[in-house]
C-alpha cells in the first residue's frame, strides 16, 4: 500500500499546453484590446476633463484654452465650503440637505421595498397577480409624466419647499421596483421557512431572524440604489424646491452660471466621491444581490 501510494504521489502532473499563437488569434487580441482602450478613453475623458475644470483658476468657462483651463488652482475646492458668494451658492447647506434626503429616503425606501418583495414572494393572496401586472404596466411610463399631478398634490398638502416632501415621494415610490427583491426571495429555499414554522416561529420571526440574515447582499444592493437616486436627482427637487436654502446639490449645481463653472465642476466632483466610494466598497454585495435576484431557482 505504501509503495503504491508513493508511486502515485510521485507521478508527474500533466502541464497545460501553451496556447498556440496564430496570426488570426493575434489580430483578434489586438483588435479587442484596442477597442476596449478606445471605449475606456471615451468614458474616462469626460471625468478627467471635469476634474481639471474644477481646478480652473479663473473659474469662468469662457477662459478655457480649448478643452482645458489656462491656469490651475485648488482654491475652488476651498471656496466651495468657505465662500458662498453672499449666500448665492451655499454648497455646504445644499450638501447637508442632499445627505438628509438621500439618507432618510434610503432607510425608509429599503424597508418598504424589502417588505414588498418578501410579501409578493412568500404569500398568496387575492389580487397578487393584478398587482404584478400593474407594476409592470406602470414601469412603461416615464416618471416625468406625473410631475404636474405631483406638484398639485404637494402644493395642496402644504409641502412645497419642504425636504420631507422629497423623502415621502422617494420612499413611497421605491416599492414599485420590488421585482428584483422578489426574485431574490424566490431563490431562498422554502424548506427553511417550513422548518422555522414547525419550530413555532411566527411570520414576523421568520422574516427578521431567518430571511433578513440570508438577504444581506440584497439589502445592501437595495439600500445603495435607493440612496443613489435622490443623491443625484435634479428633476423632482427642481420642481418642488423654490427656496435656495432648501435646494439639494443637484439643483444648486444646475442653476450655477457659466462664470461659476469651476465651482460647478468642483461641486460635481465632490458630490460624486461618496457614491463612488460606496460602490467600490460594496460592489461584492451589489453583484451578488443583483444576480441572485435576476434568476428564480
Amino acid at each position: 500500500m505504501s509503495t503504491s501510494r508513493t508511486v502515485a504521489d510521485s507521478s508527474p502532473i500533466p502541464s497545460r499546453r501553451p496556447r498556440r499563437v496564430t496570426p488570426g488569434r493575434l489580430f483578434d487580441d489586438i483588435a479587442t484590446y484596442t477597442a476596449l482602450l478606445a471605449v475606456s478613453a471615451v468614458f474616462v475623458f469626460p471625468a478627467l476633463w471635469l476634474v481639471l475644470a474644477s481646478l480652473s483658476k479663473t473659474g469662468d468657462l469662457f477662459s478655457f484654452r480649448g478643452f482645458f483651463p489656462s491656469a490651475y488652482s485648488i482654491d475652488t475646492f476651498r471656496d466651495l465650503f468657505t465662500n458662498d458668494v453672499n449666500g448665492l451658492y451655499p454648497y455646504g447647506k445644499w450638501f447637508i440637505n442632499t445627505l438628509y434626503v438621500a439618507g432618510v429616503s434610503s432607510v425608509l425606501g429599503t424597508l418598504l421595498v424589502i417588505l414588498t418583495g418578501y410579501v409578493m414572494s412568500r404569500f398568496q393572496f387575492k389580487g397578487r397577480d393584478a398587482i404584478k401586472k400593474a407594476t409592470l404596466l406602470l414601469g412603461i411610463f416615464p416618471g416625468f409624466m406625473g410631475m404636474t399631478a405631483i406638484f398639485i398634490i404637494v402644493a395642496q398638502l402644504g409641502l412645497l419647499n419642504r425636504l420631507e416632501a422629497l423623502i415621502l415621494l422617494y420612499a413611497g415610490t421605491a416599492p414599485l421596483g420590488y421585482l428584483v427583491q422578489k426574485g431574490y426571495f424566490d431563490s431562498v429555499p422554502g424548506s427553511i421557512h417550513e422548518a422555522a414554522k414547525m419550530d413555532g416561529a411566527s411570520q414576523l420571526t421568520i422574516f427578521i431572524r431567518v430571511t433578513l440574515p440570508l438577504s444581506k447582499p440584497m439589502i445592501v444592493y437595495t439600500a445603495l440604489t435607493t440612496f443613489a437616486w435622490p443623491w443625484s436627482d435634479c428633476l423632482l427637487p427642481q420642481l418642488l424646491l423654490k427656496n435656495r436654502e432648501v435646494w439639494t446639490v443637484a439643483v444648486g449645481l444646475y442653476n450655477m452660471p457659466d462664470q461659476q463653472f469651476a465651482r460647478f465642476a468642483a461641486g460635481s466632483v465632490f458630490i460624486a466621491v461618496p457614491i463612488v466610494i460606496l460602490y467600490f466598497c460594496l460592489v461584492k454585495y451589489i453583484v451578488s444581490g443583483l444576480t441572485a435576484g435576476a434568476v428564480k431557482e
